[in-house]
C-alpha cells in the first residue's frame, strides 16, 4: 500500500511539473498566508506579554506543532475529505474497480508540490522558537512523538470526514470544522478556551492530544484544568484508538456506497 501510495504521488507530481510557475506560485502564496497567521500572535504579544500565561516562544511553539502536522497531514491524506466530489461525477466506481485500495487512491489524488509551502512555514516557525525555549533532552524526545501522534489525529478526523461524505454528499463542510477548525483549535494554549470546551477535545474528539497536553510535558508546566497527569503520554494511545475508529468507519462506507449507474 505503501509503494502503490509513492509511485501515485511520484506520478502527480510528474505531471504537475510539466507546469513548474503555477506551482511555485502557489506555493510561496500558501508560505505568505500561513505566516500571517504568525504575525497576529506578534500583534498579540505586542500588547501583552503572555495568553492565557503562556509566552511568545511557547505560543509559536504550540502554532509550529500544530501547524506541521496538520501540513503533513493534509499534504498525505487531505484529499479524502473531496470524496464527495467523486460520489457526484460517478467517478468513484471507476476507483472502486481498479486493483489497489481506494482509500490510497482518493488520499493522493491530484498530489502537489504547492502543499510544502504549509509544510516550510511551519518548520520555519519550529526552528525558530525551540532554540528559544531551551528544553532540556529528557523532554524534548516528546516531541517528534506528538507531532507523528497528531498526524495520525488529523489524518483520521479527514477519514471520518470522507466516510460521512458516502450518505452525506455535502459534508465536506461539517468536516473542515474538525479538521481545518481543529488546527485554528490546537494553534494556541488551550487554556484561552474553557474548561468544557478543553474536556471534549481530551475525550470526545482527541483534538488535545494533537499538541496541548504532550505540550504540557515537553514545557514542564501544570495542566490549568487540573487533568490527570498521565493524560500527557496518551496521545499515542488517543491517536491508534480514533485510528481505528477512521478505519471502521471508512469501510462502512464502503459497504454502503452505492453506484450511481454512470
Amino acid at each position: 500500500m505503501v509503494r502503490t501510495y509513492l509511485l501515485l504521488a511520484w506520478t502527480w507530481l510528474r505531471a504537475s511539473a510539466q507546469y513548474p510557475g503555477p506551482l511555485i506560485t502557489m506555493a510561496i502564496g500558501s508560505f505568505a498566508v500561513n505566516m500571517l497567521d504568525v504575525a497576529a500572535i506578534w500583534v498579540i504579544f505586542e500588547h501583552t506579554r503572555s495568553l492565557a500565561g503562556f509566552g511568545l516562544d511557547e505560543v509559536m511553539f504550540f502554532y509550529g506543532t500544530s501547524s506541521m502536522s496538520f501540513a503533513l497531514s493534509d499534504m498525505l491524506f487531505g484529499n479524502v475529505d473531496r470524496l464527495s466530489q467523486h460520489v457526484k461525477a460517478g467517478t468513484f466506481d471507476t476507483i472502486l474497480i481498479r486493483p489497489t485500495s481506494a482509500f490510497v487512491q482518493i488520499a493522493v489524488d491530484r498530489f502537489g508540490v504547492h502543499r510544502f509551502g504549509r509544510i516550510a512555514q511551519a518548520t520555519v516557525v519550529l526552528a525558530v522558537a525551540l532554540p528559544r525555549l531551551d528544553l532540556s533532552w529528557d523532554r524534548a524526545w516528546m516531541i517528534p512523538l506528538m507531532i507523528l501522534c497528531g498526524i495520525v489525529i488529523f489524518a483520521s478526523i479527514f477519514t471520518l470526514g470522507g466516510a460521512m461524505q458516502f450518505l452525506l454528499t455535502d459534508a465536506p463542510e461539517v468536516a473542515n470544522a474538525f479538521t481545518y477548525g481543529g488546527n485554528t483549535l490546537t494553534q494556541y494554549p488551550l487554556s484561552v478556551y474553557g474548561g468544557e470546551l478543553v474536556r471534549g477535545v481530551t475525550f470526545v474528539v482527541p483534538l488535545a492530544f494533537v499538541n496541548w497536553q504532550p505540550a504540557l510535558f515537553v514545557l514542564d508546566r501544570q495542566d490549568p484544568f487540573g487533568l490527570p497527569y498521565w493524560l500527557r503520554f496518551a496521545a499515542p494511545v488517543a491517536a491508534l484508538a480514533l485510528a481505528a475508529v477512521a478505519m471502521l468507519a471508512w469501510r462502512a462506507g464502503i459497504r454502503r456506497y452505492r453506484s450511481t449507474g454512470s
